[in-house]
């Protein structure tokens, strides 16, 4: 199978996802309250979408480190990576949904900030699957990892799971505290954790 092919599609997805991320910006316009106070009211939007659109794009990125190292593309992986783009395009969905309830506070903000925790904890555990599904097998990858390499990796790179998992309790007792979190989450990604051959050598 082209891997070309799957990593074109996968673009297009996350493409899709972090663009649709912008339609909740929108402002009533003229002939309600004024603009400072519309966009003072909306602040939530405007968190939830930074979060949201460097969530997306961190994984991008990382996405296309990891597949930078697979040397084939079997059935297996394309069911993996259905699974990540069916979380990934769910976010959208998730950011909308705490940045309607997060300013009114109580359990419904709760329940949409542990929904959108839960959402990014299916694609981190989608995404890792991907890496595990990498080391099963030494054809699976050009540089095949060393086991030292291959546990030291598989904490780094699956440490968000566990991370958005305290994320979803943490918004049942306070949902800017779950946003605080994920960004957080957001900002341990943007360092390099996708183990590739260079980082094999470092590690050695």
């Amino acid at each position: 199978m082209e891997q070309a092919r799957l990593e074109a599609f996968s673009d297009g997805v996350f493409a899709v996802a972090i663009t649709l991320l912008a339609l909740d910006l929108a402002v009533a316009g003229p002939g309600h309250d004024s603009l400072a106070t519309q966009l003072g009211d909306r602040w939530p939007s405007y968190a939830a979408y930074v979060v949201s659109f460097f969530t997306i794009g961190i994984t991008w990125v990382n996405h296309h480190t990891l597949f930078k190292s697979f040397a084939i593309v079997d059935r297996m992986l394309l069911f993996l990576n259905l699974t990540l783009l069916m979380f990934i395009v769910a976010i959208p969905f998730g950011t909308a949904t705490m940045a309607a309830y997060l300013r009114h506070g109580g359990n419904d903000a709760h329940l949409a900030a542990a929904i959108y925790a839960a959402i990014l904890e299916g694609m981190a555990v989608s995404f890792s699957a991907i890496f595990f599904w990498s080391v099963r097998n030494d054809r699976r990858r050009h540089e095949p990892l060393q086991p030292d390499t291959v546990r030291s990796a598989l904490v780094r790179f699956g440490a968000g799971m566990f991370v958005y998992l305290a994320a979803i309790a943490i918004a049942f007792v306070s949902a800017p505290a779950a946003l605080v979190v994920i960004t957080v989450v957001a900002v341990y990604y943007v360092f390099e954790h996708t183990p590739t051959a260079d980082a094999q050598a470092t590690l050695k």
